[in-house]
């Protein structure tokens, strides 16, 4: 890449993270608006975002790919339920074949985005990964889809004796390529999605995995394969046939969601249930193991395709334990019920460090952007901050679900500036005395650390999200995009923007 010419370049739209979302709305950007330059930033050397950063054996979604999948290319490979490795090739194929890929500056992270009123442009301090030297780039807009977390660092907390203890310990997100756990001991600490992944993963080379968890949470067997996916594929062919599955696994998300939400009481029970007859035969207590405290849905539900965990448990390969830790000791762990583990291996499944656009320092005419000062518009832009969109996706449902109509409503709001000949685009709340409420209504570790931090919602339209695929595709697909919250302004003076350099 030519790095002067970089410098100078001043384009229509900055697009900030190559994962799933950054690719979704370069890709929406150039088909729907064709004439709009753009450039992708990207921190890290590959795109992919988290399916590139997190390499812990047999990661993978929690969302099925029919409904995570882009809604404009189509998931072909067999399994529903797909690795981290499936996942990332398959964003870097829909990069590839459309071009993008040649969008993308690598190992470009943005430092600050400081916005002009007068002149209506962003400018990003960049910083080179590979030298540390800096530059500045200007755009009209700016497309975060840095998504919610930290890369650098997950969350680590307190433990008493840490320093004591002789083994090794790591965290997911930073694990080592050359970690053997053949004939070891390993102790999970955890209980969400990372932690259920991992354990019928080591447990096949362990000597013996133990998942230590503080509370349960709510877990439920899926396919890994959808069978009625493969026959619609084989006999309407691949496009057909995805509309039709992506509709089907929507409403089933939708629909149980809703069950668990309306009916908590039996939805337990279901799940308990489930639970009960995936573990016969072990000697696993459900009711101690598998008992959350809190509603199905109040948090994320974890699954396990083809039943892996409860084989993993039945086999005698792994086992669960609910307590909390004492301290660590030179060998392992001691518990507050006063048992200890001997442990090898610690692995910190712990969780997330929330960060609000990849910790860019944001500043609106040469004031420090105050986040939780700011309400939400249509989940996708914040109050009095111009000229910014973000992608964030749904907590109930496939991620990318949302941040194809975040991206949609982007390029109709582009259209409706052009058509106007207007600058910029603010949100503005009318009413200040409408409760606020926090950003995400998901009371995860990891959010609730982060709630003072975040912007807040509204109660009303179109201050609150809505957690609503069918509520969001009327709303963002086809509903105004003047409406009397928008503020839309011109300047006199202004430059176009050039074309983009190629990376």
């Amino acid at each position: 890449m030519d790095l002067e010419a970089s410098r100078h370049d001043e384009l229509d739209v900055l697009i900030i993270g190559a994962g799933v979302s950054g690719i979704g709305a370069a890709y929406h950007l150039q088909k729907e608006q064709p004439g709009k330059s753009f450039a992708i930033l990207e921190a890290r050397n590959d795109l992919g975002g988290t399916w590139d950063l997190f390499r812990y054996p047999g990661i993978r979604s929690d969302s099925d790919l029919y409904t995570f999948g882009y809604e404009f290319k189509p998931w072909t490979d067999d399994k529903a339920i797909a690795d981290g490795p499936a996942i990332k090739a398959y964003v870097k194929e829909t990069a590839e074949e459309n071009g993008i890929d040649r969008k993308i500056r690598y190992g470009h992270k943005v430092q600050r985005a400081e916005w002009s009123s007068e002149d209506a442009r962003w400018t990003l301090t960049v910083e080179l990964a590979d030298t540390g030297e800096t530059f500045e780039m200007k755009a009209k807009w700016i497309f975060a889809a840095t998504g919610y977390y930290r890369y650098d660092e997950g969350y680590m907390p307190h433990f008493e004796g840490i320093a004591d203890y002789e083994g090794q310990i790591i965290h997911p997100q930073h694990w080592p390529e050359d970690l053997d756990v053949s004939g070891k001991r390993v102790v999970i600490i955890g209980s969400g999605a990372t932690a259920v992944t991992l354990l019928p993963e080591l447990a096949k080379e362990a000597e013996h995995v133990t998942m230590l968890q503080r509370s349960p949470t709510y877990i439920l067997p899926v396919p890994e394969k959808d069978r009625v996916a493969l026959l619609l594929r084989r006999v309407l062919g691949e496009t057909r046939a995805y509309r039709i599955i992506r509709r089907k696994h929507i409403l089933r998300q939708k629909a149980f969601y809703q069950f668990c939400q309306r009916f908590p009481k039996t939805a337990r029970a279901f799940i308990r249930r489930v639970n009960t007859k995936e573990l016969e035969g072990s000697d696993c207590d459900v009711d101690v193991h598998f008992n959350p405290t809190y509603d199905p849905w109040d948090q994320r539900l974890c699954a396990v395709p083809d039943g892996d965990l409860y084989e993993a448990l039945k086999n005698g390969s792994s086992s669960v334990v609910t307590d909390r830790i004492e301290t660590f000791t030179p060998n392992g762990l001691k518990l507050e019920s006063g048992s200890e583990l001997e442990a090898d291996i610690v692995i910190t499944a712990t969780g997330l460090n929330v960060q609000l656009f990849g910790g860019i320092k944001v500043e609106i005419d040469g004031e420090t952007l105050d986040a939780p000062s700011t309400v939400a518009y249509k989940g996708m832009m914040l109050s009095d901050v111009p000229n910014l969109v973000f992608a964030i996706g749904y907590t109930n449902s496939s991620w990318t679900l949302k941040v194809d109509l975040v991206c949609q409503y982007f390029c109709r709001l582009l259209g409706y500036m052009d058509e106007g000949h207007f600058d910029s685009a603010v949100a503005r709340v009318s009413d200040p005395d409408m409760d606020r409420v926090p950003l995400l209504d998901f009371p995860a570790g990891y959010v609730l650390r982060a709630l003072d931090e975040l912007p807040r919602q509204g109660t009303k339209e179109p201050w609150y999200l809505a957690q609503s695929y069918y509520k969001d595709s009327r709303f963002l697909r086809h509903g105004d995009v003047a409406d009397e919250y928008m503020d839309f302004r011109r300047i006199e003076h202004k430059s176009e923007a050039r074309e983009e350099v190629p990376a």
